[in-house]
């Protein structure tokens, strides 16, 4: 496999993209896909078998079941560095090992529980996001891992790609049908 493919493995709908200038429709567009995220994952993984769920998108990659429970974990970090954003001044939030986090127990567990998760964090996310404009939309967080400042705008965007991006890891481990397993 070429380092092309497996990059396209690793990110079927490429990198974020921060625009130039970030407007109100963007900003609407990706509050929607953040929204419509556990509905998505439903109408996916609705009807597979325990194998389906333990495709993985490409080798070495997570399996199904690994991405959904990721979101989840993911999207809970994500509603706290938002809070954290809104109610502190240039925070400095807390990374975690998303890798290490894949491979604890609660992964290999059956998705339901995920699913229940995303369904509630992204309702509040959907309520909270929806709220916010003009000053809100440029308040800031520290990542420390990336050593860089995020604004609101941009995080509401790094989530929408986020949540679009797994969506098609899923899509793509069904696509290879257990290939990389």
């Amino acid at each position: 496999m070429t380092e092309q493919e497996f990059y396209n493995l690793r990110f079927p709908i490429g990198e974020f993209a921060k625009p130039e200038t970030i407007t109100s429709n963007h900003i609407k567009e990706w509050i929607n896909h953040i929204v419509e995220l556990p509905i998505a994952i439903v109408d996916i993984t609705d009807n597979l078998s325990e194998e389906e769920l333990n495709y993985k998108y490409r080798p070495e990659g997570w399996t199904i079941k690994q991405v959904v429970h990721h979101c989840a974990d993911s999207h809970m970090n994500s509603i706290i560095r938002f809070k954290l954003a809104l109610t502190e001044h240039r925070p400095t939030i807390r990374p975690y090992f998303e890798d290490r986090f894949a491979k604890l127990p609660d992964y290999n567990e059956p998705i339901d529980t995920a699913i229940s998760i995303l369904k509630g964090v992204h309702h509040k996310l959907g309520v909270l996001l929806r709220s916010l404009e003009g000053e809100d939309l440029k308040r800031t967080f520290i990542h420390p891992e990336h050593n860089k400042v995020f604004t609101i705008e941009e995080t509401i965007g790094v989530y929408a790609w986020h949540s679009n991006h797994h969506l098609a890891h899923i899509k793509q481990a069904l696509k290879y049908q257990g290939k990389f397993n």
